[in-house]
Order: C-alpha cells, then sequence, then structure tokens
C-alpha cells in the first residue's frame, strides 16, 4: 500500500489554489534544501522618485523653511529641501497643477488643479498626505493668491469673480468679489479671467486684481469698492508690486512692461519695451513676444532689480528662451536650454513690505531646474545637487546593483570628480529645508543608466539618495560625423546611432561591455591613470543566417559562410578592413559605423579595450545584439542575436566562435527548419533598415523592436518568411557545472538560452594562467541541448547543493597601466574558486541545481543527472519581462516583473509562490526596458522619461523606510517683522492690518452657497491632526502605508474626522480670542 504523505496533498491543495501551478517533481530535495524565506518577508511599496518633474507646470517656495514645491502636469508634486531631502505625492485626479502656495512656515501647502480643485497638504510627516480638498462646480479656477500670516486664500476665476476659502476648515466665504463689482462702467466688455491677485504690502485692506483684458482694479475689501481702475490697451500676463505699497508693474502681451502710481490712474508713470527697437521719430517701440511674468524687488542699498521671461523681438528667430535682469541701468539676458515654465526670485525676508534684498532666482525649465546667483557679477548659476539630469539623453537600458564592493564608489567618484564643470556659484545650494533621514541601510548601491547619445552614467543610489558618480562616452571610440551628407550608407539606424542597447558589467574586476544599437560591442578596462591609444584595436565579426547558401545564386559578393562550427582565430584588425562595395553596389563586410583612426586620449576612468563591431553579409545589415555577457575570470566576451553567437576572447584579441544557432543543436536540432536563405527577400542595397530603437521619449504601441514583445511571435524583429526558423539567443552564463550527465567534475561553461526556450551548452577549456593565458588558446566546444522552456529564456542561475546561489567566477580588479612587472601582476589576477560541500554532494548524489527562468515558466534542474526537480508556471496569459535570482536577507528568491502588471517572487530551489501583487499595468516599452530587480528587495524602473521610481518588495525595508525617509518641515522661527518706526506708527504711516476674520467669517459676510464648491475631507486629515498635536507622525504613517498595502480600510474615518473637525475649530476660537486681545494693544504695551 501507497505511503499517504499529507505534506504532498498540502502542497498539491495550494498549487491547485494559485492561478499558476507550482509543479514540485522532488519531494526529496524540498526535505533536505530547507527554505528560509517566506511570504511574510515580503511587502511592495515605493521608496523614492529621482530625477526632474516630468512635464512641469508650476513651482512655490517657501523663503522660511526653504523648501521647493514643483506640480506637473500630471497631478505629481515633487518637493526639494536641501541635497538628499525629496518627496514625491501624487493628487488621485491626476489632473495638472496651476498653481501652488505655501503656508509659509506652517508646514502646509495649497495646490491648485485645472480640474478646479484646491487641495491641501501636510508637509509635517514624512510622507505629505492631503487634510481637505474643494471642489469647484460652477466657475473654473485662474488664479490663488495666500497673503502671508493669512488664513484666507484668495480664489481667481475664469468668470473674473474672486472667492475667499478659509485654508483652517477649507469652507468658502460669503465674502466675494463680483467681476460686474469691480469694472462697473469702466469697460463695456467682460473684463476677461482674473490673472492676478495681491494685496498692498503696506495696507492689506487694499486688494488689486488684474483681468486678462488689460485692466487692473485696486479693491477696498473694507468698503466693497474699488478705489481705482487702471486700463491699458494689452493684455496682462503678470503684475507685482513695489515693497512701500505705491508703485505696481504689469507685463503685457507687446513685450512691454507699465509701471503704475497707485493713486494715478489715468497713465502708466513709465512705459518700458525691454527688447524693442526705439524708432527716433518718437513712436511706439516694434511689438514683442508676451512677457510671461515680472517680479519688481527692491534692496536697501541700490536699485532694484526687474526680472522678467520672455519679451525678446521677434526678430530673433531661433534665439533661445531668455530670462531678463534689470539692475539699475545693466539689462542681462540670460539665455535657458529649454523653455522657461515659471520662475521664483528667492529673497532674504518673508514680509512682502520689507526692502526684499533678492538673492537667487529658481528658474523652472521644461526639461531642467537653473538657479541663479543675484549677488555675483555675471550672474553666475549654482551647481545643482539634485539628480535632475538622468534624462540629458534619453535613457534606453538600466543596470541595478546593491551591496556592490565597497571600494567601488569611491574608485568611481575619484574619476567622475575630474569631469566636473567650472565657473559654478562659490555659495552653498539657496534650497536647504528639511533634515536628512537617520536610516540604518549601510550597504553600497550603483545604478548603470545607458543613453540613446552613446553615453552610460555611474550613480551612488546608496541610502534612497542618488548622485552621479562618473560619465563614460562611447560615441568617443568612433569618427564624428559633422553634417548629415557624411553620414555613411552603412548605419542601420536613422537617429542615434550610437544608443546603448545592453550592458554587461562586473563589479569586482570593473570590466563593462555595452552593446550598441548599431551592431557594436564596446569593451571597457577600469583605470586610474591617463593613457593615449594610438590605435583602437577592432574586430569585425561576420554573424549571418545561412543554412543553404547555394540556393541563393542572387546573392552576389562574398558567398563564404560566416557559420563555421570550428572556432575561428581572427586577428586583431586595425582599420583597413577587407569591406568591400563589389560591382554591382552590394554592401559586404562592413561595418555600420566607422571606429576613429586618431589616437585617443583615455582620461582615467573607463578606458577602451577592444571594439567589436558586426558587418554587412552580401547586402544584408547586421541583426542588433540581443544578449550579451562578460566574464573577467576566463577573459571572455559573448553576444548573440537573431543569427547566431560569438564568443570574443578579449585578452588575446581573437573571435573564438561564431556559431549560427543550428550549429549549437548539432544534429539534434528539434526544429525542422526549412533550407532557405533569407538573402532571398534582401532589401535593395541602397535602403536603410526601418528598425529603429525605440526610445522612451515617447509611448510606441509596436512592442516588437525587442525579443520579448508583445505579438508575441515565435521570433523577435524577423520578416515572416522566417517565422519558425529565425530563433535569437536572448540569454547568457558564464558557470562552473556539469554539461553532461557522465561528467564527473566540473567545467568552465557558458550556458545560452533562446527565444524558443531552449538552453544549450558551450564547454570551455581554459589554458593555464599568467603568460600562457596570452599565448595559448581557449577551447571552445558546444555541448548541445540541456533543457527546454515556453518561451524566451530571460535568466539562468547556479545553486550548490545546500540552495545557496554560486557566483559567477570573477577576478579581482587591477590597475591595467601599472608598470608592474609580470609575476606581481600574476599575484593579484587569481582566479576566484567556486565552492562545492563534498559532504552533502556525496550524500545527494547532485552537485549543483540550475534555475533556469522564460517568460512564462521556471524550472530547476538537478546537476548532472539533468533531471526537472521543481516547475512553476509562472503566467499563462501573460509573459515575464525581466526575472532576476536575488539574495535577500533571509535567503535567495527568483523575482519576476510580467507584462501584465504583477510583481512576484519565488523561493529557490522549491519555486513556492511568496508574493504576487497586481502593481503597474505595462504601459509603456520604457518601463519594460528599464525594469531591474537587484538584491535586498530593491528593484527600479523609468516611470518617465526623466524619473527613476525605486521599489522594495521587502518587508524588513518596507518597515524601516520611515526611518530612512528625510524630514521636510523643521521648527524655525519666522523672522521678525520689519520695524515701523516711531513716527510712522505715531502718525499712522507704515503698514496697515485688517480684520480678515471680521470681514470676511461667517458672521461678518454670511455663508458662501453650497452649490459653488464640494468639500471632501483628505484621507491625510487623521495623521496629519494627531501628528501635530502629539508628534508621532511617524508610526501613524508607518501604521498608513502597513493598512495600505494589505488593502484593509479604516472603518472609522467619519468619526476621527469629525473629531479632527472640532480640533480644527476649536484651535481656531482659541486663536481668534488671543488675536482679540492683543488686537488694540500698541507696540510699546507687549
Amino acid at each position: 500500500m501507497k505511503k499517504f504523505n499529507i505534506r504532498k496533498v498540502l502542497d498539491g491543495l495550494t498549487a491547485v489554489s494559485s492561478p499558476s501551478p507550482s509543479s514540485q517533481l522532488g519531494a526529496k530535495e524540498n526535505e533536505l534544501i530547507p527554505e528560509t524565506l517566506q511570504s511574510e518577508h515580503f511587502q511592495l511599496c515605493k521608496t523614492v522618485r529621482h530625477g526632474f518633474p516630468y512635464q512641469p507646470s508650476s513651482m512655490a517656495f517657501d523663503p522660511v523653511q526653504k523648501i521647493l514645491a514643483i506640480g506637473t502636469q500630471n497631478g505629481a508634486l515633487r518637493l526639494f529641501g536641501r541635497p538628499g531631502v525629496e518627496c514625491y505625492c501624487q493628487h488621485e485626479s491626476g489632473a495638472a497643477v496651476i498653481q501652488l502656495q505655501f503656508l509659509i512656515n506652517e508646514g502646509a501647502l495649497v495646490s491648485a488643479l485645472s480640474d478646479d480643485s484646491i487641495h491641501l497638504w501636510n508637509l509635517r510627516q514624512k510622507r505629505p498626505a492631503v487634510l481637505h480638498s474643494l471642489k469647484f462646480s460652477k466657475e473654473r479656477i485662474t488664479f490663488c493668491h495666500l497673503p502671508f500670516q493669512s488664513k484666507w486664500l484668495y480664489i481667481g476665476t475664469e468668470r473674473g469673480n474672486i472667492h475667499l476659502v478659509n485654508v483652517e476648515s477649507f469652507t468658502l466665504s460669503g465674502y466675494t468679489i463680483m467681476w460686474n463689482k469691480a469694472i462697473e462702467l469702466s469697460s463695456k466688455a467682460h473684463p476677461g479671467p482674473v490673472v492676478h491677485i495681491s494685496d498692498n504690502p503696506m495696507d492689506e485692506g487694499k486688494l488689486i486684481i488684474g483681468f486678462e483684458s488689460g485692466i487692473v482694479v485696486l479693491w477696498d475689501l473694507k468698503s466693497k469698492r474699488a478705489d481705482y481702475r487702471y486700463t491699458y490697451d494689452e493684455a496682462i500676463h503678470s503684475v507685482a508690486w513695489h515693497h512701500e505699497g505705491k508703485q505696481f508693474i504689469c507685463s503685457h502681451s507687446d513685450g512691454t512692461l507699465t509701471i503704475w502710481n497707485i493713486k494715478s490712474p489715468a497713465k502708466p508713470a513709465q512705459t518700458i519695451t525691454p527688447h524693442g527697437k526705439q524708432p527716433k521719430d518718437g513712436k511706439k517701440p516694434e511689438p514683442c513676444k508676451p512677457i510671461l511674468k515680472v517680479e519688481y524687488k527692491t534692496t536697501r542699498a541700490g536699485d532694484p532689480f526687474m526680472i522678467f521671461s520672455g519679451g525678446l523681438s521677434y526678430d530673433t528667430v531661433g534665439r533661445r528662451p531668455c530670462l531678463t535682469v534689470m539692475h539699475g541701468k545693466s539689462t542681462a539676458v540670460l539665455e535657458m536650454d529649454y523653455s522657461i515654465v515659471d520662475f521664483l526670485t528667492l529673497c532674504e525676508t518673508p514680509y512682502p513690505n520689507d526692502f526684499q534684498e533678492p538673492y537667487a532666482v529658481v528658474v523652472l525649465l521644461e526639461k531642467d531646474l537653473v538657479v541663479i546667483d543675484l549677488a555675483q557679477n555675471g550672474y553666475p548659476i549654482f551647481e545643482n545637487p539634485y539628480p535632475m539630469m538622468i534624462h540629458e539623453s534619453p535613457v534606453t537600458c538600466c543596470e541595478y546593483l546593491a551591496d556592490c564592493p565597497v571600494d567601488l564608489i569611491p574608485a568611481l567618484y575619484s574619476v567622475g570628480s575630474r569631469q566636473k564643470r567650472q565657473g559654478y556659484s562659490k555659495k552653498e545650494w539657496p534650497i536647504s529645508g528639511g533634515n536628512w533621514g537617520l536610516g540604518t541601510q549601510s550597504y553600497p548601491e550603483i545604478i548603470i543608466t545607458g543613453h540613446a547619445d552613446g553615453s552610460v552614467k555611474f550613480w551612488d543610489a546608496s541610502a534612497i539618495m542618488l548622485q552621479v558618480l562618473y560619465k563614460l562616452k562611447t560615441a568617443k571610440v568612433f569618427e564624428k560625423v559633422r553634417c548629415k551628407e557624411e553620414k555613411p550608407s552603412t548605419e542601420i539606424v536613422d537617429e542615434d546611432p550610437f544608443a546603448i542597447q545592453l550592458m554587461s558589467w562586473c563589479p569586482e574586476s570593473r570590466m563593462l561591455c555595452v552593446a550598441g544599437v548599431s551592431a557594436h560591442v564596446i569593451i571597457y578596462r577600469f583605470s586610474k591613470q591617463e593613457i593615449t591609444t594610438e590605435v583602437v584595436q577592432l574586430l569585425e565579426v561576420r554573424l549571418q543566417y545561412e543554412l543553404n547558401d547555394l540556393e541563393s545564386p542572387e546573392g552576389g559578393g562574398d558567398q563564404t559562410p560566416g557559420t563555421s562550427p570550428s572556432p575561428q582565430t581572427t586577428a586583431p584588425q586595425t582599420h583597413t578592413s577587407t569591406s568591400s562595395n563589389s560591382s554591382d553596389g552590394i554592401r559586404d563586410n562592413i561595418p555600420c559605423l566607422k571606429v576613429r583612426s586618431s589616437p585617443l586620449k583615455q582620461s582615467s576612468g573607463y578606458q577602451v579595450e577592444l571594439v567589436v563591431q558586426l558587418v554587412w553579409v552580401s547586402g544584408e545589415p547586421p541583426q542588433q545584439i540581443s544578449s550579451l555577457a562578460i566574464n573577467s575570470c576566463y577573459g571572455l566576451v559573448v553576444f548573440g542575436n537573431s543569427n547566431g553567437l560569438a564568443v570574443v576572447d578579449y585578452l588575446q584579441k581573437t573571435v573564438l566562435l561564431n556559431l549560427g544557432i543550428m550549429e549549437l543543436y548539432g544534429s539534434n536540432d528539434p526544429y525542422q527548419r526549412q533550407l532557405r536563405s533569407p538573402r532571398k527577400s534582401r532589401q535593395p542595397s541602397g535602403a536603410k533598415m526601418s528598425r529603429k530603437l525605440s526610445l522612451p521619449t515617447e509611448l510606441k504601441p509596436d512592442l516588437d523592436n525587442r525579443d520579448n514583445s508583445f505579438s508575441r511571435s515565435r521570433s523577435s524583429s524577423v520578416t515572416s518568411i522566417d517565422k519558425e526558423a529565425r530563433e535569437a539567443v536572448t540569454s547568457f552564463h558564464f558557470c562552473e557545472t556539469y554539461n553532461r550527465k557522465a561528467d564527473g567534475g566540473l567545467t568552465s561553461s557558458l550556458w545560452v538560452g533562446t527565444s524558443l526556450g531552449t538552453v544549450l551548452a558551450i564547454s570551455l577549456s581554459m589554458p593555464p594562467g599568467g603568460e600562457q593565458r596570452l599565448l595559448q588558446p581557449v577551447i571552445v566546444s558546444p555541448c548541445g541541448t540541456l533543457v527546454r522552456l515556453k518561451g524566451s529564456i530571460l535568466r539562468m542561475a547556479f545553486l550548490d547543493s545546500t540552495g545557496s546561489l554560486l557566483p559567477s567566477a570573477f577576478e579581482p580588479w587591477y590597475e591595467p597601466n601599472a608598470p608592474a612587472n609580470g609575476e606581481e601582476r600574476d599575484k593579484v589576477r587569481k582566479r576566484r574558486p567556486v565552492s562545492v560541500s563534498p559532504s552533502t554532494s556525496q550524500e545527494l548524489n547532485e552537485n549543483q541545481y540550475a534555475v533556469v527562468c522564460s517568460e512564462k515558466q521556471a524550472k530547476v534542474i538537478s546537476l548532472p543527472s539533468q533531471t526537472c526537480v521543481f516547475k512553476h508556471n509562472i503566467t499563462e496569459t501573460s509573459f515575464v519581462l525581466r526575472a532576476d535570482v536575488v539574495q535577500m536577507n533571509a535567503g535567495i528568491c527568483l523575482a519576476c516583473f510580467c507584462a501584465n502588471g504583477h510583481i512576484m517572487t519565488l523561493s529557490l530551489p522549491g519555486l513556492r509562490p511568496l508574493l504576487d501583487v497586481n502593481y503597474l499595468p505595462l504601459t509603456d516599452m520604457r518601463i519594460a526596458r528599464t525594469f531591474c530587480f537587484t538584491n535586498l528587495g530593491q528593484a527600479l524602473y523609468l516611470t518617465s522619461p526623466t524619473e527613476i521610481q525605486r521599489i522594495t518588495y521587502s518587508q524588513e525595508v518596507c518597515e524601516n523606510l520611515q526611518e530612512t525617509l528625510g524630514e521636510l518641515f523643521t521648527p524655525v522661527e519666522t523672522p521678525e517683522a520689519p520695524n515701523r518706526g516711531f513716527f510712522k506708527g505715531l502718525f499712522g504711516g507704515g503698514a496697515q492690518s485688517l480684520d480678515r476674520e471680521d470681514l470676511f467669517g461667517e458672521s461678518g459676510a454670511g455663508k458662501a452657497p453650497r452649490s459653488l464648491a464640494q468639500h471632501i475631507p483628505g484621507p491625510g486629515g487623521i495623521e496629519g491632526m494627531k501628528g501635530a498635536a502629539s508628534g508621532i507622525v511617524g508610526d501613524l504613517a508607518r501604521a498608513r502605508i502597513a493598512l495600505d498595502e494589505r488593502g484593509q480600510k479604516l472603518s472609522d474615518v467619519e468619526e476621527r474626522t469629525a473629531a479632527m473637525m472640532a480640533s480644527a475649530d476649536s484651535f481656531s476660537k482659541h486663536a481668534h480670542e488671543m488675536m482679540l486681545k492683543c488686537k488694540d494693544k500698541k507696540w510699546y504695551q507687549f
């Protein structure tokens, strides 16, 4: 009778209940290898977002807290303090942020959105949340203004009306300024939307209202009527006060600035066209482009500053956007790289009625943030410490490494610090608010980004910060093309021929290998010393797909088959390659790009070791490279595409193997391929291939450009004639393993995965180390098929008999340009042995496990017997885009990201599902190309063309995140108000205050109509109120994250909201009583 195994029954039930059943084929191995990772070790949450806010639309600055806020067109809110203090929030509606207003030094921010809603954000918690929202239903919001130390927010609308909102309770006041009352009979037509509101710096009871049509009204809040009306026949874009409140300045659509005295409404005191040509006959200057914004800032010691954007003459065609700074008699025109979205002048005082003393201008551009130092001659810019130039050239691929060697970041920083630009302002970065988190995470992390212009950037990503370490320009290796006419006709892409497609990096040896879109591979070695390379070493590889050459007589040119099963030893070529254009114009043996022939000066950092280029074959362009790997221990680089693969010895500079995939199978090819040559379908030799690397600068629904295409054809980027026959190489793994069932010991090997789900092995016979390594050849021999899976192979890894991850062998880094003799160098270059525990190996008769993951399933294979011990179908309806075997604190697991947005982790070797979260539906090829997992529960992807989003799938990291995040709000005393002076106080001069509560409160103004706007309590209200009261913001926010992640809902929201409202009301009454007590006291009575 068969024994009944309760554990197997439970496993079976789990498998049946899960949507993707896991077949566990070996209970014995499962019992012998205990798995430490459990589902409670995993939790998914966003950690931090880096980069420039994508499509920015508005900006605000708190001059006391020194915090900058930027809103975007998709409803995102990014807050910046000192370098390393950043925060990302998102409005639920996703509507564009049209304006931001800080409650200065209060730890709160008001945002106005294009869907006519306003929101109050609480910044006193590490993850800001919305306390209140107000949604207008009958009018469209165009402008907001919140006076310093006031709780009444003015809201201007498209109809020309102004409403008031109490920012404490987020309720509307009954006090309204109607457009027809404001302009009365001064204009027959509607004045247009409200484009500006601000109170007189010296008299809070006087409000200036700017209407788009050109009318400005000075409104008396107490008497509820207009004191003066100022009319100009050009549309107004912005208005700014002189701090004494006697003058204001307007910017207009014809490029003019008008300065008005408040008591002379008949005509402007002065009209300036800063960039207009002044005619001699006294006529009006020529109109210029609109001045979109103007700021008027005064100084105690000298002339005021007038700063504005736009206003250039129409004949300056092609001129870049400019910011103009007028100071006294000097006018400085500062050119910007991108369009100006907004700018703010940073001043020493938050009080509008004092000398402003401007010291810097923050300019928000379409794709950059620039801060200009006003205090130094020539107005130099500050060096931006935020990682905002991720998108300097569009990102095409990413790699992420957590827990890398500790000496790596200092080494990259030391060579990168020499690349820094000069000429920046000597002063400290002025946005300096907030405090860093107190996280205990100590391991180093590096992010590498590959870009469309061929550059590669290394970033220090430790402790949720991001700082650029070093930039490598791979395009330097090639000849410069100065104009379109000079472009070689052999290029296979229309734009960005140097774009990086794949990167392979060995952090221990610091060897780097990149593959570009023009079918080129460059191998780099790291050196701290500068060298000049007289001739760049070049190998040209003829990697073609031919099964029956004799059947294509019209092929023309050189008919030599490029797929020879015997290892080839090709001498390194210089630039006089054997390229030929035969008489009928068919390109043959020509690479896509021309490697430079002049000496190449290579500064310290990454230096070119070897360039490998695929060449045109009888009129057929080379296929783009689909997989790449480097191994520093063996001194080999391997790359493959839909034609086959090539193994290159970068130490001896030779091609060891150049094989079509069919030759790898040998006689055991499982697919009945028709013998045909693709050359029959050859394009005319003058035609360019239309295969572009689809860059992440735009949404592209055509996702067939990579192997994991959406159409799920059995091949990648091939014409339909070869659908079944064309098989691409999709992944590689160097290892010390068993390639055959009868193997008694480990062999140096290369495992190859293909787009049809096959894993093949290649045996590597390595010569002895030292000098012999450079003299004797590496012998490479294919060993045939090992395993097959459904879908394209994405990732391979090896475990020892105890279930621990076996890293690939590597050699430690050494200085390649050191004048050391051979013996010293040999001491350093020792291969790291791969450890195998003999005792458990003998008991099991199995020494290793191979983990193989494809787009559809994962398998664990026992070696050398090659039996499948575990199998798991990851997805039936979708496909895996990225899979990585990662080390967690408690063990190792397989992490997968699917095209349907699911992030999953599977235990190893048992392949038990531990986490499955529907996180992010794939809406953009950018995400597919840049998503990567790394060790210790970290992952990232490009969430927009300019921003990196980091996430964690580790419970431990989620729990400690609150400590790691920085604090935006820090207790700072508000500066003292400017001294009014004895005589001004005695004779009624100086700033006039206003009891806004009496005027706008319910007792004075009544209630606003309910239909005008709807009040919505925010989700952050509970935490905000309690956090401010008891200082336990961190605990509450952590609890909230945990609740959100588990999908639970708070049942007592209504009761707590009511309590919060009552608390806010009580606070308001106490504050009002206090104000009434002190209202009538003179300054000398305090």
